[in-house]
């Protein structure tokens, strides 16, 4: 595995993104919790795929906090995400930015980059949309999703998990050995870090696995960002 990251392998990794005490209470919420399930896979529950307790909290009035923090943490990343790799937003559609005085302009790169927060944030939210949020703990020893895996595939019929156009991890602990997000064909390997968070593309291209963690459990927040649905998309074409 490579030692130095490559800039250009689209995997983008934001260190403190989540404040470590706050990590520590959500660990120790998620311990105390009686709704955790077998993790599942596409087509079910397979533990020889996947090796987990896993806990949806979208949806869940009493986690609602959680889920906010969360995808507060994840779309400060994506702004940087988008910046870094601009082509994420413009090369599946052609946007257009009003200037100062009303005219709009196509979307480039350059544009893209220059945007501050404030600007760019609405730009963000009129294309994507964050999906449901997983908590994970994956046992010392016994845990992991070792299949090599993407997160875009053909099977609900509303087509949700083709809108996936991102993935992202919150890692929620360290303290143990290996457990890392292992990239096949970028051959690199992200090491858990509390409060650091992970966005990488959700295709093929990133084939991904979780390995096993030696020595404690592993717990992280994992999701998506999905494209907008066509008619919220085009609904003003």
């Amino acid at each position: 595995m490579s030692a130095s990251p490559d800039p250009n392998d689209f995997i983008h990794v934001h260190d403190g993104a989540l404040d470590r005490a706050w990590c520590e209470a959500l660990v120790e919420r998620f311990s105390r919790s009686g709704d955790t399930a077998p993790g599942r896979v596409g087509g079910g529950v397979h533990v020889d795929l996947k090796d987990s307790l896993d806990l949806t909290i979208s949806g869940r009035p009493e986690w609602r906090d959680t889920e906010a923090s969360l995808n507060a943490a994840m779309f400060t990343t994506l702004l940087a995400y988008v910046r870094r790799y601009p082509h994420t937003l413009i090369a599946p559609l052609m946007l257009e930015v009003p200037d100062a005085d009303g005219r709009h302009h196509r979307l480039t790169p350059e544009r893209l980059r220059a945007m501050d927060d404030a600007s760019l944030a609405p730009v963000v939210r009129t294309v994507l949309r964050p999906g449901a949020i997983n908590l994970q703990r994956y046992h010392g020893g016994r845990g992991g999703y070792p299949y090599w895996h993407c997160e875009v595939y053909p099977r609900e019929p509303h087509a949700e998990t083709l809108h996936r156009h991102l993935l992202w991890t919150a890692y929620l602990n360290d303290g143990f050995e290996q457990g890392e997000t292992e990239f096949l064909y970028q051959q690199r390997k992200i090491a858990p870090r509390t409060g650091s968070l992970l966005i990488a593309p959700a295709g093929f291209t990133h084939t991904h696995r979780g390995n096993r963690p030696q020595g404690g459990d592993k717990v992280i927040a994992t999701s998506w960002i999905l494209f907008q649905r066509a008619e919220v998309l085009y609904a003003q074409a």
